[in-house]
């Protein structure tokens, strides 16, 4: 009976409740990271708001408007609405393919006029959806049979193909990364993933063999950066210099030598970690750090506190999603994994990617807000 009573309360709320059942302390811990990309942002500028410290503010602020509005949406035309904006996002894909714009040597970007978008961060939100919508539509039992896989594997193989011949090997990683946190949240039994892990090892020859010169450059780069200090390995020994000669308080904000004397490449993006630990020591690193892991624990409790199958694996993986990003953003600076060009969320400069995580927390969010809501197993319409 109490579960009955719960998830009637859940199907029917009002839009005072919604916001009420807000998250307010994860919406607060991410305008604390923010901040601290704000500040960054206006330190890589020279003490400057312009050019990234003021627009930045001003895609936030816009994002949070949005994450908002997200967040009290039903959460049932979120799962409506999985496939199309899958669709759409690939047909975004297919679209930088063909009239894609060139920058840094990569065709990742579609030019809209006023704004330019980058569709592979649109498709990291829309395959969490779609493939919690399909497995939402599985019994258990169903998940456990190889021949109910076929369908997910495509939905997740289509954009990672389309990502690397971009080429974008970082974010196809992410995009598979994340996918396979979806297919395990959702009962695929650890076997499954075994086989696909020996399957993609013994392809690591045919992979190496397809990849640009760069990105095997990349590779070699990471397991010897000394080989090439002036060259390939130069951006990593940098941020290596940087990371360490900020020691344990740092040398103080605006005073870091690396990032100032334009040393540190891509300050203001990939690499704005660096200079946050060179200007703000091991104290200031640990600290966005701790933020980051309080976030990530809001977003697990949230998995498991929804009470239908679509939120948990919405939630779980957004939150895994938004792990892969600190932790490769982290480890790539820290010259534990190759440079792959995956910024730091909330905190690197970039529209596109400041939106999508904007929307993916308030996608987030609207499971916490909608966690009682019944969801059957079928649904019509999109």
């Amino acid at each position: 009976m109490r579960r009955t009573s719960l998830l009637s309360r859940g199907n029917d709320l009002t839009l005072g409740r919604k916001l009420r059942d807000i998250t307010w302390g994860l919406v607060l811990l991410i305008c604390m990271i923010a901040s601290v990309g704000f500040i960054q942002l206006f330190s890589a500028a020279g003490g400057d708001i312009d050019p990234w410290a003021d627009r930045q503010m001003l895609r936030f602020a816009i994002g949070l408007g949005v994450m908002t509005l997200i967040a009290v949406t039903d959460i049932r035309i979120w799962m409506r609405a999985a496939y199309l904006f899958y669709a759409v996002a690939l047909v975004l894909l297919v679209a930088v393919e063909l009239v894609g714009r060139v920058g840094m040597g990569a065709q990742r970007w579609l030019d809209l006029g006023v704004l330019h978008i980058q569709p592979s961060e649109i498709m990291k939100i829309s395959i969490v959806l779609a493939l919690a919508r399909y497995f939402h539509g599985l019994s258990h039992e169903e998940v456990g049979m190889i021949r109910w896989l076929f369908i997910p594997l495509g939905l997740v193989v289509a954009p990672v193909v389309l990502v690397m011949k971009q080429p974008d090997l970082g974010t196809a990683m992410l995009l598979l990364a994340t996918s396979g946190a979806v297919f395990f949240y959702a009962g695929v039994r650890m076997w499954k993933f075994l086989l696909v892990i020996i399957a993609g090892g013994s392809a690591l020859p045919i992979a190496w063999n397809l990849m640009h010169d760069y990105q095997r450059k990349r590779v070699l780069t990471f397991m010897n950066p000394e080989q090439d200090p002036l060259g390939a390995g130069y951006h990593i020994l940098q941020s290596k210099i940087a990371l360490g000669s900020g020691g344990f308080m740092g040398k103080g904000f605006l005073q870091g030598s690396q990032s100032h004397l334009s040393f540190l490449p891509e300050k203001q993006t990939d690499f704005i970690f660096t200079m946050l630990a060179e200007e703000q020591g091991l104290v200031g690193a640990l600290g966005l750090i701790t933020l980051y892991i309080l976030v990530l624990a809001y977003g697990y409790a949230i998995a498991m506190r929804s009470r239908n199958q679509f939120g948990r694996l919405v939630a779980g993986g957004l939150t895994t999603m938004l792990f892969l990003y600190v932790f490769i953003n982290i480890a790539m600076v820290s010259g534990m994994v190759p440079v792959v060009g995956v910024p730091l969320p909330l905190v690197s400069y970039g529209g596109t990617a400041m939106m999508t995580l904007l929307i993916g927390i308030g996608l987030l969010i609207g499971v916490y807000v909608h966690r009682d809501v019944e969801i059957p197993r079928h649904m019509s319409g999109l």
